[in-house]
């Protein structure tokens, strides 16, 4: 018997290595002498570093950079290892080690509270320090987690850090943030460091809104990170100034592309001033863990993560799971484990997950449940192993 453990974090309960590991320890229980292959994952969202870290042998490293409000602070990034394939579709160009990043590691909303967040000063400048931290380390694949923003600068901050200059009518650098994007005369990008010319850069998101209008990265993100109707008008309006300064310096139309409204406009950022592609982050994961390769020979897949409802069709690690494991084995049984399972589970059962179980045994308050995390799906793994050994 050979079971691939493939689950996504259970958020504020375990990582992806921690899950794993309990799925692993429960099905022992049944299987002691089944081979058990595993694989943290991870959907580009928090605990994306981790997990591929832990799943490739990678190692974590640190940068000193600038939050959203430009304080200085330390954020990791992960160097991933042997076991990596993210270079699979690469070109010649793209070598050296792969890096991955979290852009909410330097700019993220948790660097704001209530009577801090806003939008119209946030910057990305701490996730350009951190790609050009990944540079120094020869990294010439970077995989970008770009969820969790405080930010609506359009990706000026990361460009700025890795030495475009943005420049007002009088030939003087703009001020940091999306509030002053409407000062921008001219773009200068002759001073952008070299190595990024021959780096890619796979951003890892499920966002599909553009960069401006009623569903651009202002309309739709800025509230949440502290816009006023007011303020959005307005840093709708910036982006659209800014997209167009973009079309006329550099000949990319980045205002409608789809995704690039991702983490308040870095992916329109990223599309214009480096060597980027817009792809689910599930699908990164799974190509760079090569899970579909390694789920060949597999009788089962166990994956999971906190919560399934009917959204984990969209993208959301495990079925993303459930379409790479099933990609090259199409008789492998694949089993979701959840902490809460919501409406809708019925429509995964067509897309490739084949049952789903709570691990949850009674009514009881949010902490014990979170508490209680590591023995519940070791529990439900074992009961899931002792369902799979019953005789036909």
């Amino acid at each position: 018997m050979k079971f691939v453990i493939a689950p996504d974090s259970f958020k504020g309960c375990m990582t992806a290595k921690q899950a794993a590991e309990a799925m692993r320890t429960g099905l022992r229980r049944v299987f002691p002498d089944a081979e058990y292959v595993m694989v943290p994952m991870a959907d580009g969202g928090e605990g994306t570093v981790q997990s591929l870290v832990d799943a490739t042998g990678g190692t974590l490293h640190q940068a000193r950079v600038l939050d959203p409000l430009q304080r200085e602070t330390v954020a990791e990034y992960g160097l991933l290892g042997s076991a990596a394939d993210a270079d699979a579709d690469a070109d010649d160009s793209a070598t050296g080690p792969t890096a991955v990043i979290e852009m909410a590691a330097a700019s993220g909303i948790q660097f704001v509270n209530d009577d801090t967040k806003n939008p119209l000063v946030t910057t990305t400048y701490g996730t350009g320090q951190l790609i050009r931290a990944a540079l120094d380390d020869g990294a010439r694949t970077i995989i970008l987690g770009v969820g969790g923003s405080a930010t609506n600068d359009g990706g000026a901050g990361m460009a700025e850090a890795l030495g475009v200059r943005f420049l007002d009518a009088d030939g003087n650098p703009i001020p940091r943030g999306g509030g002053f994007l409407d000062r921008l005369d001219r773009i200068d990008a002759s001073g952008i460091d070299p190595r990024i010319a021959q780096t890619r850069i796979l951003i890892a998101s499920d966002v599909t809104n553009p960069l401006v209008g009623p569903k651009g990265a202002s309309a739709v993100f800025g509230p949440q990170k502290g816009a006023t109707p007011d303020m959005v008008a307005q840093l709708d309006a910036n982006l659209t100034h800014y997209a167009a300064i973009i079309k006329r310096d550099l000949g990319i139309d980045v205002a409608h592309t789809p995704g690039a409204g991702g983490a308040g406009g870095l992916g329109a950022g990223l599309l214009a001033f480096t060597k980027s592609t817009m792809r689910s982050g599930v699908e990164i994961v799974s190509q760079t863990v090569r899970l579909a390769d390694r789920a060949a020979d597999a009788d089962y897949c166990l994956t999971g993560e906190g919560g399934i409802d009917f959204q984990t069709q969209y993208g959301k690690t495990p079925m993303g799971v459930a379409q790479a494991v099933r990609r090259g084995n199409p008789n492998i049984g694949v089993i979701a484990l959840a902490g809460y399972v919501g409406e809708g589970i019925d429509q995964l059962y067509d897309l490739g997950i084949d049952a789903v179980f709570g691990i949850v045994p009674a009514a009881v308050s949010l902490e014990r449940a979170l508490a209680d995390g590591p023995a519940n799906l070791e529990r439900t793994a074992e009961n899931v192993g002792r369902l799979i050994a019953l005789p036909r």
